[in-house]
């Protein structure tokens, strides 16, 4: 029983942050949470099809 809790618990945890990180996309932020200068990626989080 306390392995179905535990991974409910696990779960739920992974929900709220890809939540959070959807959120955040649609409101133009960064994917990673850290700032574009310098990153490497930075043409492919703010392309235009997204």
């Amino acid at each position: 029983m306390a392995t179905v809790i535990i991974a409910g618990l696990v779960f739920g945890l992974m929900a709220l942050v890809i939540y959070h990180k959807i959120k955040a996309h649609k409101n133009g932020g960064s994917a990673c949470g850290c700032g574009c200068s310098g990153c490497t990626s930075a043409k492919n989080c703010h392309s235009k099809s997204l």
